[in-house]
C-alpha cells in the first residue's frame, strides 16, 4: 500500500472526499514528524510507538577501497509495533 492507496482507504472508510482524506493523512504525518523533531514520542495505543533513537558514532569501512571511515553519531526514527497490531497480523 502506498500513500495514494492509504488516502483512498481513509476516504472510503470515513466517507470523505479524496482531497479531505489527503489533508487528513498529511496532517497526521506532519504531527508525527513534528513530535519526533521536538524529541517527543508518539504512542498510539493498540498500534505502536514512534520514537527517536540515538545512534553512537562508529567506525566502518569503505566497501570500494577498504579504508576505515568514521560514521558520525545520528538520530534515527524508530517504530515499535503495539500488541494490537502484532496480534492482528498473526
Amino acid at each position: 500500500m502506498n500513500k495514494n492507496d492509504l488516502v483512498t482507504a481513509v476516504a472510503t472508510a470515513a466517507g470523505l472526499s479524496k482531497a479531505d482524506a489527503a489533508k487528513a493523512v498529511d496532517s497526521v504525518f506532519q504531527a508525527i514528524t513534528s513530535a519526533l523533531t521536538s524529541g517527543d514520542d508518539v504512542r498510539l495505543v493498540g498500534f505502536g510507538t514512534f520514537a527517536v533513537a540515538a545512534r553512537a558514532a562508529s567506525e566502518g569501512r569503505n566497501p570500494r577501497t577498504g579504508d576505515k571511515i568514521t560514521i558520525p553519531a545520528s538520530k534515527q526514527p524508530k517504530f515499535k509495533a503495539g500488541k494490537g497490531l502484532k496480534d492482528s497480523i498473526q
